[in-house]
This record gives structure tokens, sequence and C-alpha cells, in this order.
């Protein structure tokens, strides 16, 4: 039985002090690609969440009946059954938000956050922490995505999640719905994170 106080940690790891984009800085290629939209964003983090959580676990449940030689393809393999199951789903019953994210569910495959996940914590730990980690690493990615994405909704659209927030006589920043403006705003958010971040932990260092 896993304890709350180890729940918290693997949350707090993977959503904040080991953030995979803010921090690790992996898996932004499609944190950049699919940010024009809130709602693009969300099924895109949902998306990497379940993948992220149940390869994590099927990984774990497997771990001592996989020869190592073979490890890291049984891992890929793992994966892109998940990613395949996702893709369809999402033609079958989202099939406009399929062709607004592209290739960019299948490219799931290749997502750093994924592996790394797998080799460097499910491999070696019990099945439900190894879920749980998944899902809190899937879940910090999902952050990031989201507060990309509100910027760039609010200023280039003038919506939130495809509802108008803004007077139609505020002009809206045509920068904002080109791919460039993810770049700047990802270095924003990284700053603003990681400063905040080591500003406090050097305050629980110095108390300490």
């Amino acid at each position: 039985m896993i304890k709350k106080s180890e729940i918290k940690k693997i949350f707090r790891k993977g959503i904040y002090t080991e953030n995979p984009i803010l921090v690790q800085v992996i898996g932004i290629c499609s944190a950049l690609a699919v940010t024009n939209l809130m709602l693009n964003s969300l099924i895109m983090g949902i998306a990497l969440s379940l993948v992220t959580a149940f390869s994590s676990l099927t990984v774990s449940l497997l771990n001592k009946h996989t020869p190592k030689h073979i490890r890291m393809m049984v891992q890929v393999l793992i994966i892109s059954s998940y990613v395949i199951i996702v893709d369809i789903f999402l033609k079958a019953y989202m099939p406009e938000m399929s062709k607004s994210l592209g290739p960019y569910v299948g490219l799931i495959i290749t997502n750093c956050i994924i592996m790394g996940r797998a080799e460097g914590f499910a491999q070696s730990n019990p099945p439900l922490p190894s879920f749980l980690d998944g899902l809190a690493s899937g879940l910090g990615y999902t952050f990031v995505l989201l507060t990309i994405s509100f910027f760039r909704e609010i200023l280039g659209f003038g919506t939130i999640f495809g509802y108008a927030v803004m007077p139609e006589e505020i002009m809206r920043w045509t920068l904002m719905v080109m791919p460039p403006s993810a770049f700047f705003i990802l270095a924003c958010v990284m700053w603003f994170f990681n400063n905040r971040r080591l500003k406090l932990e050097k305050k629980g260092v110095e108390k300490k």
C-alpha cells in the first residue's frame, strides 16, 4: 500500500520540482506545436498523461519478465500500443480534434517524457507508484501547455476554450497565432517558474 506522503512527493516532483518541460526541458516540440488553442492543448495533455501513466504501469508489471537486451524495444511497443488506442479513439469520437492535432498525436510515441518515465522510474518501481509517476509527469506537461495556450488564445483570438472573452474593439495580436510566439511565451514561463522555484528552495535551505 502506497503512503499519502509518497503520493504527494510523486505529484510534487512531476508537476513542480521536476516538471518535464520547465525543469527537465524535454517534450517541448509538441508543447510548442499544439498550443494555439486551449482545447487542443487540453486534449493533447490528457492524451499524453494517459499514455504515460498506462505505459509506466505496463512497463512496471512486465519488468521482471522482460529480457534486458530487448527492454527498450518492449517499452516502445507498449507506448506505441497505447498511442494507437488514443489515436483511434480521437478519430472515432472527436474527428475534428483529431484533424486539428494532426500528426502530433502519433508523435507521442517519440515523446521523451514517456520513455524517460518508463526507463527512469517504472523499470525499477512497483506498478501503482509507476502509474502515479506517469500521470504526474503528464499533468505537469498539461499544465505548461495550458499556460502557453492561454496567453496565445486570448491575445491572438480573444477567446478562452473557444468562448469570446475580449471585446471585438480590442486589437488581436497576429503574432500570437503564429508558431514563433510559443517560443517567447515558453521562455517567459520557464524563467518565471524556475526563478520562483529556486527562490523557494533557497529559503527552505536557509530555514534548515
